[in-house]
């Protein structure tokens, strides 16, 4: 596909959590890297994205965010205000960046970026991470918005082109990134790495369940580098086990890892699946299921395996590690199920689309 004649600007809207900020700044830095864009960031105060869009390298424009209340109350009323100061915001940003195109990756900032987009004439593309499409990215087709999912059947109409995920994380291990990671958290080269994150605000379950778990898994030769989450108490450290807050280098994690403990948010599988890592995943109980769909193929092809929530507990916890990391023929298995299993960095297909809609 030819390029534009010229660097193009595009918005991307998608903030709140990592799942949302984390596809945004992969098709980011591919419409940057490849075509020189000037990509722009849109987002609120109140969510990851005001650290990590700084942190890769792009302008971030903040809005109020517009969360809908799911009960009659005073919140509801002011509804209708708060959207239409939201998109006058939006509308302000898309004119001063000579915006010639938007893509919302759902969230509170979606929903008035696809509304300003349609107000304004600009081409919108809208993309759908989850095995269910939200609110916000359905209303955003229905403007006019072109669908862009990560797997069919999401009840959101548009072209499957899978989950735009960070340049580097999928593919052969750098063994750069390996040493990069024991460097930095003091890991020992010999001992087999258990990943446990229950996301950037870490899962009480999860945690939980590892403490009571911790003690027989470093007893079995594993070391462990958990995630606990940035408003969770952190756990004392010692030899073996490494708390954290938050990992900010997800690449040094998925490479040193053997194996992943975490949640099954869309973007996590992406990302997982693509570094060819074998996963115990422990879908969140909450919402309407996505958690548990958005692992179901991986688990199917034998990459994965799932833990109920509410089966979850230590000793639990402790066989299924054991069953995966003791036996060599399972996690060699597992392994090559996730290398084999064609998921691929989608944000370079969703950067050309976008640059093929601005060149036409």
């Amino acid at each position: 596909m030819s390029q534009p004649q010229h660097p193009f600007n595009v918005v991307v809207a998608g903030g709140g959590t990592a799942g949302h900020i984390e596809p945004a700044l992969a098709v980011a830095e591919a419409l940057r890297d490849k075509y020189h864009a000037d990509v722009v960031a849109l987002g609120t105060s109140r969510g990851l994205e005001t650290s990590l869009v700084p942190d890769r390298g792009f302008k971030l424009e903040l809005i109020e965010p517009v969360p809908v209340p799911r009960k009659v109350n005073s919140a509801l009323f002011k509804l209708p205000f708060r959207v239409l100061k939201s998109l006058r915001q939006t509308r302000a940003v898309l004119k001063n960046t000579n915006a010639q195109a938007v893509i919302g990756f759902g969230g509170y900032v979606s929903a008035p970026a696809y509304l300003a987009a349609r107000s304004l004439g600009l081409p919108f593309f809208v993309h759908e991470a989850n095995a269910r499409a939200g609110m916000a990215n359905k209303l955003g087709v229905k403007l006019g918005g072109v669908g862009l999912n990560a797997v069919s059947g999401s009840g959101m109409e548009g072209q499957v082109v899978g989950i735009p995920i960070r340049k580097g994380l999928g593919g052969d291990r750098d063994a750069s990134a390996a040493d990069r990671a024991r460097a930095q958290w003091g890991l020992d080269k010999d001992r087999s790495t258990i990943l446990v994150t229950g996301g950037s605000q870490g899962a009480a379950s999860i945690n939980k369940a590892l403490a009571g778990a911790l003690e027989q898994l470093l007893e079995a030769g594993f070391q462990v580098l958990h995630a606990v989450g940035k408003k969770n108490e952190l756990p004392p450290a010692q030899p073996g086990y490494v708390p954290v807050p938050f990992i900010e280098d997800m690449q040094a994690a998925y490479t040193v890892a053997d194996l992943i403990v975490c949640r099954s948010g869309a973007m996590t599988v992406a990302e997982v699946t693509a570094a060819g890592l074998p996963a115990i995943y422990i879908p969140l109980p909450h919402g309407n299921g996505e958690q548990a769909l958005n692992a179901s193929a991986v688990i199917e092809a034998g990459a994965a395996v799932e833990l109920k929530d509410s089966d979850l507990n230590a000793q639990k916890l402790v066989d299924e590690i054991l069953q995966i990391l003791n036996n060599p023929t399972i996690f060699q298995q597992m392994s090559t199920a996730a290398r084999e299993s064609g998921v691929g960095n989608a944000a370079e297909v969703i950067a050309d689309l976008i640059a093929d809609t601005i060149k036409r």
